[in-house]
């Protein structure tokens, strides 16, 4: 609630735009000024049922709002990109949601055109904006945990083949990696840092998307981090960092909010961290965060740095080289 009161705009009125601006209403005093469809009538529904001032048939129409202050890009992973150019352009800070793009070399082009543009811009990756991955980071910071020297993280989710969700089709890159590896590998690259070498092994989904895909990430030193997604299954869905004097555990789901358990290497009496689990009620972290930063004039947070997300995408882009995995509007992989 003390962060300062912004003006948004939202691009998308999908699931993930519907909890965002319910769980900011709930926490804070930012303001939803607009919403875009490129379908005029949703965009209009979306409005009236969220309460959002003005509805735009399209994301060029919104941008051009003058009393829009940070927009965020809400759409399908394949309009990421395109939503955070149009917003950078048009001179609005943004937010855009997890991936940052569908590739580093997406990721990378948004990051430079918001420093050439002396704008504000993050990745929506929420985790790392919750109290739960704050408490992490002063463990890290304290050297409780002592040499890390490996990370285990998995996330996985079933999707019912004849479900019809976005997540299935492989024209809007569906898959796990994006939606669900990204947490794993960026919690990896995190703590650990990029790896040196990446191995990785995927397997097909009867939808046409990859379904499965399990890696190993491995620093110079020999640190290691196995991480795996699947859409087959649901998982535990917990990360575990350890060291050489403790292992902390996140309890799943570990990218939404919960506790924190450090052991003490060899046994010891466990310590543990509790917060409410409220999901996706968390999502308000970032944007407060968003309008903090904003607010100081700030074009970056250290919770997400765009080099961290760029970085995470170039892990992401070699998991799916090993597994010969191709998103729209990528050159094939050389025979």
């Amino acid at each position: 609630m003390s962060a300062p009161a912004l003006d948004w705009g939202v691009l998308g009125t999908g699931w993930i735009a519907e909890r965002f601006i319910g769980s900011v209403r709930r926490h804070t005093r930012q303001r939803f000024t607009a919403v875009a469809s490129r379908d005029a009538a949703r965009a209009e529904e979306f409005a009236v049922r969220h309460g959002v001032t003005r509805a735009y048939g399209s994301y060029a129409e919104l941008v051009a709002d003058d009393e829009v202050d940070v927009v965020y890009v809400a759409t399908e992973h394949t309009a990421h990109l395109a939503g955070a150019r149009l917003a950078l352009e048009a001179g609005k800070h943004v937010l855009v949601e997890k991936p940052l793009g569908l590739n580093a070399g997406q990721a990378a082009e948004i990051a430079e055109l918001a420093a050439e543009r002396g704008l504000f811009c993050a990745e929506a990756l929420w985790t790392f904006f919750l109290p739960r991955f704050d408490v992490v980071r002063q463990v890290l910071g304290s050297g409780l945990l002592g040499e890390v020297r490996s990370v285990l993280a998995d996330l996985g989710e079933y999707f019912d083949p004849a479900g019809g969700h976005r997540i299935l089709r492989a024209d809007l890159a569906g898959g796990p990696l994006l939606d669900l590896g990204t947490y794993p590998v960026s919690l990896a690259t995190w703590v650990l840092g990029t790896p040196d070498t990446v191995q990785a092994s995927g397997v097909a989904h009867p939808a046409g998307v990859n379904g499965q895909v399990g890696a190993v990430l491995s620093t110079a030193r020999g640190d290691q981090a196995v991480v795996h997604t699947t859409l087959f299954s649901d998982t535990p869905t917990t990360a575990v960092i350890a060291g050489t004097k403790g292992t902390l555990t996140l309890p799943g789901p570990f990218y939404q909010p919960g506790d924190v358990v450090f052991t003490p290497a060899g046994g010891g009496t466990p310590l543990t961290y509790t917060e409410p689990h409220i999901g996706h009620d968390g999502l308000h972290f970032e944007a407060a965060e968003v309008a903090r930063r904003v607010g100081d004039g700030h074009l970056e947070t250290p919770l997400r740095p765009l080099a961290d997300s760029v970085a995470t995408l170039r892990v992401l882009d070699g998991i799916r080289r090993r597994c010969g995995i191709v998103f729209p509007g990528e050159p094939a992989p050389a025979a």
